[in-house]
């Protein structure tokens, strides 16, 4: 089996599979007790806090939450409510992931003004970072967007985003869906007042994620219940799960020259191959997303299922639906049909490649009229 769809999600590694298990079985005491067991909970709480923001090379506070789309929707309506005379603008991509693009149209049918910036076309000299920077007003209340786009891998530097906004307009909060990059792309480059994370991204488990926010930086709670984690989320925490989150944290290798190495190797692949458009640019290397034209998405996915290999046809929320994402970034809708997106994990191996190239050049063979 050769599994390319980590965007998707990812394989838990065996020491988060051990974290979890071993914390299941006998450190399963509710961390707001005040006896042993519960004392013993709360320290793993504190260490996973710990293990994050030493990866996130940040000072600030870990919320633990269900996973990034609750992280997402805890930030889009709880900053305009503890921010309300900040102003009523929004600023945003044009190719946010659903868990961002939906509270952002509850939010315009509210009455906030949410600017949406549309990404560079391939070999555009347009300065994406910049035109964000531009869209920032005096009422601007928020920036929100993603650092790696979990269709294309297009990086948006947010250190810059960071860094403009703030000079045009101090009280704008920053906060950027980090979970494509986190531990994938180095923390230097990742700087925002809040930012969402989720562990089954990086092969922990399914169920858990965080909200990374800065010191000052407030919302209003989403969840309102017992007064966990400081009142900002309350309900019970899942001791286990968060303690398999900072265990694929630590876990997590350097993959970056390794990541390059493997896109390099299938973009030299598809080259020999005809007919084949690339829709990546500027991109992660974890990721690459290309056509096969005259071959739908949904008939090559099957193909390679038939060979145990599994990519997908974009993001996963969508269900196999057209997201909507790869126009914006300029693909023809005869390529969006005909899309692949495939993502390495540590896993991936230089053979997986070529099996995958093999795989799809006898689609082409078999499908394409």
């Amino acid at each position: 089996m050769i599994y390319l769809d980590n965007s998707a999600t990812t394989r838990p590694f065996d020491s988060v599979i051990k974290a979890v298990s071993e914390n299941m079985a006998g450190n399963f005491g509710n961390a707001s007790s005040l006896h042993h067991m519960g004392v013993e909970a709360e320290k793993v709480l504190s260490a996973a806090k710990k293990t994050i923001l030493e990866k996130l090379g940040a000072d600030g506070e870990i919320i633990f939450t269900s996973g990034a789309t609750e992280s997402n929707n805890t930030v889009l309506f709880g900053v305009p409510k503890a921010y309300r005379h900040n102003g009523s603008r929004i600023v945003t991509s044009s190719f946010e992931h659903p868990s961002v693009e939906n509270p952002l149209k509850k939010l315009g049918e509210a009455g906030y003004e949410v600017v949406r910036v549309k990404p560079p076309k391939h070999n555009e000299p347009q300065d994406y970072e910049q035109r964000i920077i531009d869209a920032v007003d005096g009422n601007t209340l928020l920036v929100s967007v993603m650092w790696v786009n979990n269709e294309t891998g297009f990086v948006t530097d947010m250190s810059r985003v960071y860094r403009g906004v703030k000079r045009k307009n101090p009280k704008t909060i920053v906060h950027c869906d980090a979970v494509q990059g986190f531990c994938k792309l180095p923390a230097k480059l990742l700087t925002a007042d809040l930012i969402s994370l989720s562990a089954h991204k990086i092969h922990g488990v399914k169920g858990v994620g965080a909200l990374y926010a800065g010191k000052g930086v407030r919302f209003e709670p989403l969840l309102y219940g017992g007064g966990q984690q400081k009142g900002v989320r309350s309900g019970t925490e899942p001791v286990d799960l968060i303690a398999g989150f900072a265990e694929a944290v630590r876990s997590y290798p350097d993959c970056t020259e390794k990541y390059a190495a493997l896109n390099e190797r299938l973009c030299g692949l598809l080259a020999g191959m005809q007919d084949i458009g690339i829709n990546s640019y500027n991109n992660a290397k974890n990721i690459l997303n290309f056509s096969v034209r005259g071959v739908r998405s949904e008939i090559m996915l099957h193909h390679l299922e038939e060979r145990e290999i599994y990519v997908s046809s974009g993001s996963a929320c969508s269900k196999g639906k057209t997201s909507g994402v790869l126009a914006q970034f300029g693909v023809p809708d005869a390529d969006t049909d005909c899309a692949v997106r495939v993502s390495f994990s540590p896993f991936t191996a230089e053979g997986d490649i070529d099996a995958l190239a093999e795989g799809i050049a006898d689609g082409i063979k078999r499908f394409r009229r």
